[in-house]
Formats: structure tokens, C-alpha cells, sequence
């Protein structure tokens, strides 16, 4: 038998079937792709979010335990949050303040949820140079109009967190929050 043959019988008709060469230009481009699928994974992944960033995206706060005039502290994306209870008497006497004595006029119902003006959700960093006013802890200062009190440089808010005496410009800033349960708030 000659290699024509031999040729013939191992391919039928003459046709060429798989040869050597085209399996391992298969092989080498297969590698080459699970190559690259290995340097692209670690490096488009990591450019999404860290699990502690997704963690600090949202906070939720329980409101159950905080009576009507307390107000707690909260962490939201690593600064704190005032979540104040009014009572009915705080609420009347911040509806009372005419807009043309406010520095940055607002009402309380532009600062809460309807249904909810109760709750009063700011952040507690003051407008002026960033430092936290006090006025939510037991026995710390609230100032002449009964909310917070910056100690840096001496701005003082009303129980709405609406700036009324004091170097800071505006408003203690109104987050975005939403009642996800009539006990629990998500702030962010």
C-alpha cells in the first residue's frame, strides 16, 4: 500500500479531517482566551464597590424606642445622623417661627414626610465648618431655641435643625430616607 493509499482509507473520499495543526491553533486560542478571562475578572471587579461602601449605601433605624423629645444619633455613610422625636409643643413652636426670621427659610413640613412630621431626620454635621452639634444626648447643651448646638463656633438650630443664630450658613442638611415600616427608617 502506498501513502496515497493509506491516505485514502484513514480519510474517506479525500477530505481533509481534523489534522494536528488545527487542533493546536484550538488549543492555543482556548488558552489564550481563558488567559485573558483571567487578567480581565480581577480587574473589572474590582472596580465595583467594596462590601463595606455597599454596606454604608443605606442605613436603617429603628424609631420603636425613641420616645416623643429624645433624639438619638445614627451613623450614615460614616457621619452621624439626628433622628429626633418631636412633641406636639416642639412642633407648634417650630410652625410658629415666621420664614422672614429664618436665615434659610423652611418649614418643618418641607423638612419631614407627610404623615410624619413627628420625625425630624437631619444630618448632624453643622452647615458652618463641619463639626457635630450637640443637643441629642441627655444633658448636652441645645441652645437658646431648644434644638442643637454647635460648640466650635457657637450656631445654634431650632428643634426643626434649622440654623438661627450662629456663623453656619444654611440648614442642617434633610438626607433622603424613607419609612420602610412604621418603626423603621432607611436612610439613603
Amino acid at each position: 500500500m502506498t501513502q496515497t493509499e493509506v491516505a485514502e482509507v484513514m480519510e474517506p473520499g479525500g477530505a481533509q479531517g481534523v489534522r494536528r495543526r488545527d487542533f493546536i491553533e484550538v488549543a492555543a486560542v482556548s488558552a489564550a482566551g481563558v488567559g485573558a478571562l483571567a487578567v480581565l475578572v480581577p480587574l473589572i471587579s474590582q472596580m465595583a464597590p467594596s462590601a463595606d461602601v455597599l454596606a454604608e449605601s443605606s442605613t436603617e433605624v429603628d424609631i420603636s424606642a425613641i420616645a416623643a423629645g429624645q433624639a438619638i444619633k445614627a451613623v450614615f455613610r460614616k457621619q452621624p445622623v439626628f433622628v429626633r422625636h418631636l412633641t406636639p409643643v416642639e412642633i407648634s413652636e417650630a410652625d410658629k417661627v415666621p420664614l422672614s426670621e429664618l436665615r434659610d427659610p423652611q418649614t418643618l413640613e418641607e423638612r419631614t414626610k407627610p404623615g410624619k412630621k413627628e420625625w425630624l431626620i437631619t444630618m448632624g454635621v453643622c452647615t458652618h465648618l463641619g463639626c457635630v452639634p450637640l443637643g441629642t444626648g441627655q444633658g448636652e447643651p441645645k441652645g437658646e431655641y431648644g434644638g442643637y448646638f454647635c460648640p466650635c463656633h457657637g450656631s445654634q438650630y431650632d428643634t426643626a435643625a434649622r440654623i438661627r443664630k450662629g456663623p453656619a450658613p444654611k440648614n442642617l442638611v434633610v438626607p433622603d430616607y424613607v419609612f420602610s415600616s412604621p418603626t423603621v427608617v432607611k436612610i439613603g
